[in-house]
């Protein structure tokens, strides 16, 4: 990976939305055009941009609001079709392209406490929405490792096949979201995957940019959430676009993360190495941490390209100079549910 300082966000994206040989046979192997509802937000860009250098003979759909202009115009400079469309108004279905495969990364997270009604609005009614228009497409379905119950720190993680147990209202609604799209998938034989995703990491987002951001400004580490998973988002792209050739009904689950349990503290102490800067932590690691386990996706897509050690120097990098984020904080350390 280039020095990401010689970048700016135009720069850094194709980093991030780069296809593997694999990805490129896999979506070479399913017929016809592809959509991504809700490919606004942190992952929808560079993962709209994937598909399209993945198929460059293909129609790539972009649907969401939009409220990025800049975003907007990156993605359609790449050759990506947009499509201005609020997923929450009902009469816009109709409209929508039709394509026979269909990523949906469309959700609510940040704000979900004190919005309940809007977070379960758009993470169960509109999975319901897109599932009845979409019931004859190959269906791809972002969820969360929130589903699952917090676990020992020895432990590796939940497997697909564990029981959920969400902690709080977001994480409840995003186990709706999953059971929306196994109804339709079994009232209509829609084949779908549903992705539970931990902590898809950049330069601009994600737990490393956290704890970077937190360093450098001499703020404490709250070690309570003492463990967590993290993958380049380059390689949770991959995944999920791979993710459509395992799709069927009942849905297929796959957890997208990077293979390690990975200490917080030791997190940091890497970062502040790279920044010469000592963390500072306060509170004790608990028993327990929100946690998934990524066997199952390692033996059915290999391990993910990109290292750890790239991974938080890249990042570091990038926010050290100062170069743009997100400041959409990720929340990591949250227990209680409340987002």
């Amino acid at each position: 990976m280039a020095d990401v300082l010689d970048l700016d966000e135009r720069g850094l994206e194709p980093r991030l939305s780069e296809p593997t040989a694999a990805t490129c046979k896999a979506l070479a192997s399913l017929p016809g055009d592809f959509a991504i509802l809700g490919a606004g937000g942190k992952m929808g860009p560079t993962l709209a941009m994937m598909l399209k250098r993945a198929v460059p003979d293909r129609n790539v759909y972009a649907v969401s609001r939009f409220s990025d202009r800049q975003v907007k115009n990156r993605i359609q400079e790449k050759g990506v079709r947009i499509v201005v469309a609020d997923l929450l108004d009902e009469s816009v279905y109709d409209d929508l392209p039709d394509v026979p495969n269909v990523f949906f990364l469309a959700g609510m997270k940040f704000g979900a406490t004190g919005n309940q009604p809007l977070t379960w609005a758009m993470n169960a009614y509109v999975p319901t929405l897109v599932a009845r228009r979409y019931q004859k497409s190959r269906i791809v379905a972002l969820s969360t490792g929130n589903v699952y119950a917090f676990t020992d720190l020895q432990s590796g993680g939940p497997k697909e096949t564990d029981a959920t147990e969400p902690v709080g209202e977001y994480a409840q609604s995003c186990l709706a979201r999953e059971r929306m799209f196994e109804y339709f998938s079994q009232q209509h034989g829609t084949p779908v995957t549903l992705i539970r995703l931990n902590y898809a990491n950049e330069p601009r987002y994600g737990i490393l940019v956290d704890l970077t951001q937190k360093i450098l400004a001499d703020q404490p580490i709250d070690l309570t959430m003492g463990a967590v998973n993290l993958i380049w988002q380059g390689d949770a792209n991959n995944y999920i676009a791979g993710a459509l050739t395992i799709a069927k009904s009942p849905p297929a689950i796959l957890n997208v993360t990077g293979p390690e349990t990975l200490l917080v503290r030791d997190l940091a102490a890497r970062i502040g190495k790279l920044l010469d800067k000592e963390p500072r932590f306060t509170s004790q690691e608990s028993a327990t941490a929100l946690l998934s386990n990524a066997s199952n996706c390692c033996e059915r897509f290999g391990p993910p390209a990109t290292g750890l050690d790239e991974m938080i120097r890249s990042i570091v990098t990038w926010v050290r100079a100062g170069k743009p984020v997100l400041s959409k904080p990720t929340k990591y350390n949250v227990r209680n549910g409340r987002f």
